[in-house]
């Protein structure tokens, strides 16, 4: 017996709809059975995402009005072309995109068992129109709504795909099915985005236990901040990144001596908090670093930038992995998962995946289309975690949803 899923994430500024086939595996929660790994296999049938992220960049960062105003315009468009692409329904056929928060054309469920959706953490005003879209759904169709914590779902993001991504349909031909990885327990997650940067350790029930966090900055915010103090687009990681690449190269076969200059004999930022006792982070005091620098300097050459970039991300990264390697020593960790949009920076991914190499610790990353805010695994985790109806009221946003056990 089969069910499919309709997921919607409005966390932040992405809106995403998947739709999802579940075969196998269990139809009650399968999280609190350690034999979940493996048992459940997803096809997806549809995947629209929307980002908003070039009406955000003259902000510097997000603007949660304007993400709560285009989650509402579109919602409804995203859903219509799922449901046309997920159900094989004609192109050609129009459905009506509704006008304001009602939609009475999606009146007849199309074949839907049951709603995920992101209740936090977020914005909140992005997040109470994903809620609010899903709440007249689950009304309209008769179906269960699944709260979903968005950080697990970043967990869940890395399921294997046999070999192959997932994507839409592609001219018409089926699409790739996947697996749920079989996870080694104890495991350990370092979720690492714009707004969270998280050690959480997990055990076989899947119940989650944060044992370190940043005390100011995120990681991906760090990123976005330094982007900024450099005149360099938001999202600021991608861009961060492109630099730091672009000194390493010019490095390649020289010997690192003395920079010269009037302000430094060799570029050199903190690691905050890299030695403290605990597993927590902190991000702030390396920004700072960089304005102050920055501020020295007459003129931002290009040349800077690149230095700043990489002396930067490399900061990040001797940090990340660190405090990682630490707590896999002190756990006994057996799995790495890590998920969220920074974990597609191909140095932070190349300096874990070389440590727990060493650790002998089994890894997971999620695909680059996966390591950003996405439906798809808000339908996972939701799958994963419930099929139980929740109780009338308690579906509500939750900006500062943690993880618990």
């Amino acid at each position: 017996m089969s069910k499919i899923i309709l997921a919607i994430e409005t966390s932040c500024d992405d809106t995403g709809i998947a739709i999802l086939k579940i075969s196998g595996g269990k139809q009650k929660p399968l999280l609190r059975s350690s034999s979940f790994a493996g048992q459940a296999t997803f096809t997806l049938l549809a995947n629209e995402l929307s980002s908003q992220a070039h009406l955000h960049s003259p902000y510097g960062g997000v603007f949660p009005n304007l993400a709560k105003r285009e989650h509402t315009k579109n919602l409804p468009i995203l859903l219509t072309r799922a449901i046309k692409t997920a159900f094989k329904l004609p192109q050609g056929r129009t459905l009506k995109v509704p006008q304001g928060p009602t939609f009475s054309q999606f009146e007849k469920n199309p074949g839907i068992d049951a709603i995920a959706v992101t209740i936090g953490p977020g914005l909140e005003p992005a997040l109470w129109t994903g809620i609010v879209f899903t709440k007249e759904l689950g009304k309209k169709w008769s179906v269960p709504i699944i709260p979903v914590n968005h950080m697990e779902g970043h967990i869940f993001s890395v399921f294997k795909k046999n070999g192959k991504k997932f994507s839409t349909r592609p001219n018409g031909r089926d699409i790739s099915v996947g697996r749920v990885p079989n996870f080694q327990f104890p495991a350990l997650s370092l979720l690492i985005s714009g707004g969270h940067t998280e050690l959480v350790l997990i055990d076989k029930k899947m119940s989650y236990k944060i044992i370190g966090e940043t005390r100011d900055d995120a990681v991906g915010e760090a990123f976005d901040k330094v982007a900024r103090i450099l005149g360099l687009p938001y999202p600021g990681g991608p861009h961060i990144a492109r630099l730091a690449k672009q000194k390493r190269k010019s490095l390649q076969g020289r010997t690192l001596g003395i920079q010269k200059g009037p302000t430094f004999s060799r570029l050199s930022f903190p690691r905050p908090m890299i030695y403290s006792k605990d597993f927590d982070f902190s991000f702030s005091g390396l920004k700072t670093a960089v304005l102050y620098f920055s501020q020295k300097q007459k003129v931002l050459t290009d040349k800077i930038k690149c230095a700043i970039s990489k002396e930067f991300q490399d900061a990040v990264t001797d940090v990340l992995v660190y405090k990682t390697n630490k707590a896999i020593i002190k756990y006994k960790i057996k799995t790495l998962i890590v998920g969220g949009g920074v974990s597609a920076n191909k140095n932070i991914k190349k300096a874990l995946t070389k440590m727990t190499k060493m650790q002998k610790v089994k890894i997971f990353f999620p695909e680059k289309n996966m390591a950003m805010d996405n439906a798809i695994m808000i339908g996972v985790a939701g799958y994963l975690r419930s099929f139980e109806k929740i109780k009338k009221g308690k579906l509500r946003a939750i900006g500062n949803l943690r993880l618990h056990k």
